[in-house]
């Protein structure tokens, strides 16, 4: 029976470099090319090992990573955190359930590393105490650049955070993306819970149709900028709010927000 790879990056050449490297070593190897898409390949696991970048769009790393422990939880296999912000995101990687983390560098140098981590990961050679240390594979690349790049993500999250009502992120296909504490608060669920998927699983079944319209009504009159309604769940009446997301002028999905209102 083969071994079996999950690597999940948005850089198409990455992913090839590494499915290369894997299948070199007798790996079969499920690719993916953003978090949303690398949670839904989770049907074809457990898998022996997972490699995963941190900064994707639609479902980044860290929740990639949570996600996978609780789906796995009584079948783990290693996952290896692989990205170019390893040295900007350090307090977060720690604190993640990675069980190694490196960083992204010349892949003739990453290579080479990577072969000598996997003989020990394969060999069972790696100590627990070594799991949370960063690998850097040489020279790295530009830091400046990446650090912009985290600060920015971070005042984004910020933003979102520190709203007063829930925002939820939804893709094309309805699934969710992204959601702040207070949506989740509201909602009464957990970011690993709902990530990708329908955004209809957020409330009870006699809210969903309503919503299901609101979604519908705004993609099918791009002119409307939103449309509100209230369901009641769990006897509190919630306003939604459904809005196009677009980017580049694109519309990519929606946008919705979610407020508990006085009855």
């Amino acid at each position: 029976m083969s071994k079996r790879a999950l690597v999940v990056d948005n850089d198409f050449f990455f992913v090839e470099f590494l499915t290369e490297l894997l299948e070199k070593r007798g790996y079969e190897v499920i690719k993916a090319y953003d978090g949303k898409e690398g949670v839904a390949k989770f049907e074809h696991g457990p898998f022996d090992i997972l490699f995963t970048d941190l900064i994707m769009p639609k479902i980044n790393g860290l929740q990639l990573i949570k996600i996978a422990r609780q789906k796995f939880s009584n079948s783990p296999f290693p996952i290896i955190a692989i990205s170019g912000t390893i040295m900007e995101q350090q307090e977060e990687v720690i604190n993640i359930d990675a069980d190694y983390c490196f960083a992204k560098g010349p892949l003739e140098q990453m290579e080479d590393h990577l072969n000598a981590l996997m003989d020990r990961i394969e060999n069972q050679d790696v100590s627990p105490e070594e799991n949370k240390s960063i690998i850097e594979p040489g020279t790295l690349y530009p830091r400046r650049v990446t650090a912009e790049l985290v600060d920015e993500m971070n005042f984004q999250r910020a933003i979102i955070e520190s709203m007063g009502f829930g925002i939820v992120v939804v893709d094309k296909d309805a699934r969710i993306m992204s959601a702040n504490s207070q949506a989740l608060e509201i909602a009464n669920k957990t970011l690993e819970n709902i990530l990708n998927e329908p955004v209809t699983s957020l409330l009870p079944k006699e809210g969903r149709s309503p919503l299901i319209d609101a979604l519908k009504g705004v993609a099918r009159n791009p002119r409307l900028r939103k449309i509100s309604i209230n369901v009641t769940a769990k006897s509190q009446e919630i306003r939604l709010t459904a809005s196009l997301l677009r980017i580049k002028g694109d519309v990519v999905g929606w946008i919705v927000a979610m407020e508990e209102t006085d009855q």
